[in-house]
């Protein structure tokens, strides 16, 4: 059996539990939950490896093993697997309550916006709030961060959310307003509507029925690539033709990449 190495919680010494009897590996263990510590991490390929995807401030995630002062993990959200410095991890994880829904949003020390900043946390960031004081919740974790750019609720559509990440730098892996791409612009877009998403976008284009006409919100797909349509004519996109998150005409983005030879269109999949 051949599985895909990116969602398959294991290392060629050990493999999470649920795996015995699919594939053999000298130990099996049920792993460790941990979470993210710090705004943004690197999920790598390996050990000091090239970047797959990131993971964002507060995501939950299973260790599975060690090496060379990495941890290998198993992201909670996404099932998307590689290497990160255990040094950004806690074992603290307090009930989550809230996420970042802004597209970027600063932690302060305290709940006044004149205080030097902590840190910058993305929109996706899982938060455990603790209360409510002067315009700001009070972390758990620590900080306090604005209410306004908060939320308990899903968001109602995932074409508004891609769309205020409009102008965010195009970065390969990226899962964040500080950069992104194609894949991970999609995946905030539907994750944050309350729809599962896979992180890559061919895992993506797997994961959604396929449509025949065009409609607000649906997923386009070419070799490599994937677009949001905000509406049959117009779709919003990471793309690093301009290096940032635009707006581009279908049509027009149809016929530019079959010219570079980037194609060709390979259709419509409809999250739901």
């Amino acid at each position: 059996m051949t599985l895909d190495r990116r969602l398959t919680p294991a290392t060629a010494r050990v493999a999470l539990a649920s795996l015995r009897g699919v594939i053999d590996r000298p130990d099996y263990i049920d792993g460790t939950p941990a979470r993210l510590a710090v705004p943004l991490a690197d999920l790598l390929k390996a050990p000091d490896g090239a970047r797959d995807r990131q993971l964002n401030f507060g995501a939950d995630v299973t260790i599975i093993d060690e090496d060379r002062g990495w941890v290998f993990v198993q992201a909670a959200a996404d099932s998307y697997c590689g290497w990160l410095r255990p040094e950004v991890l806690t074992q603290d994880r307090p009930p989550i309550t809230h996420r970042v829904t802004a597209p970027a949003t600063h932690r302060y020390p305290g709940p006044n916006m004149k205080l030097p900043e902590l840190d910058s946390l993305s929109i996706g960031a899982r938060l455990s709030v603790s209360g409510i004081e002067g315009g700001f919740a009070r972390l758990l974790t620590g900080g306090c961060v604005p209410l306004q750019h908060i939320g308990d609720t899903a968001a109602p559509d995932p074409v508004a959310v891609a769309e205020s990440l409009l102008g965010t730098p195009y970065l390969w892996g990226g899962n964040s307003r500080a950069g992104i791409d194609c894949s991970g612009l999609a995946q905030i877009a539907l994750s944050e509507c309350g729809i599962a998403c896979p992180g890559d976008s061919d895992l993506q284009e797997k994961a959604f029925p396929a449509a025949d006409q065009i409609q607000r919100g649906d997923l386009l797909f070419w070799p490599g690539h994937v677009a949001i349509a905000a509406s049959p004519q117009v779709m919003v996109h990471a793309t690093a033709w301009k290096m940032a998150v635009i707006h581009e005409p279908i049509a027009d983005a149809i016929a530019r990449i079959d010219a570079a030879g980037d194609g060709p269109f390979l259709g419509i999949r409809r999250p739901g």
